[in-house]
């Protein structure tokens, strides 16, 4: 089986719909959080994910855009009440077993505070040997990885939609893995939305 895995679109339609066009074709779709802004809708960006069946779980962004905090964003005439529900009853955490394996989905850390940044080389990754899961997928910082730790691999897209890393020079990405293989391919591509950034100069 072949698992399609984004993160962090934040917004950016373009860079999701790179992103599928890349990982196609995938037999799941698998989405890490903050599908949106905190204070920003992105009705195509929800409408996609639904469209294509993805499995997504809340971000920090959306804990803020369902929050009081968000009322005013939510309140505008463009944004579409039917999505908003949609997204809002996706769950933070997710566990499934895909083609045998169990997985694990959240936004940022599975240790506490959750909303803690948790980079590739952080020595905290190596408690994910004790979690009681094959794969655990994760967002938040941007930044890509796929490491083992014990039996339990460890991946992180990045960002499909606000790129950070700059080990791929600010690039966005996405990653597919084989369940069979267990083998993580990530691929980097341009932010289409800088381009004018881009060739300006001003990046």
């Amino acid at each position: 089986m072949k698992v399609g895995i984004v993160s962090d679109i934040h917004c950016n339609i373009e860079g999701l719909q790179i992103a599928l066009e890349l990982m196609a074709p995938f037999d799941v779709l698998l989405c890490a959080g903050d599908s949106v802004f905190q204070f920003r809708w992105s009705n195509e960006v929800v409408e996609r994910l639904r469209e294509v069946g993805a499995e997504v779980v809340l971000g920090n962004h959306e804990e803020t855009i369902f929050s009081p905090e968000g009322e005013r964003a939510l309140s505008s005439p463009r944004v579409r009440p039917d999505l908003v529900e949609w997204l809002r009853a996706r769950p933070a955490r997710l566990d499934r077993e895909l083609d045998g394996k169990t997985v694990t989905m959240m936004h940022s850390s599975p240790w506490e505070p959750w909303r803690d940044y948790h980079y590739p080389h952080e020595a905290i990754w190596s408690r994910a040997a004790g979690l009681d899961c094959d794969v655990l997928i994760v967002g938040h910082t941007h930044f890509k990885m796929a490491q083992r730790f014990g039996s339990t691999l460890v991946i992180n897209p990045g960002s499909a939609g606000d790129p950070r890393d700059h080990r791929n020079n600010f690039r966005l990405s996405c990653a597919t893995w084989d369940t069979t293989t267990d083998a993580v391919t990530f691929y980097d591509y341009d932010d289409p939305t800088r381009r004018f950034l881009s060739h300006s100069g001003q990046m």
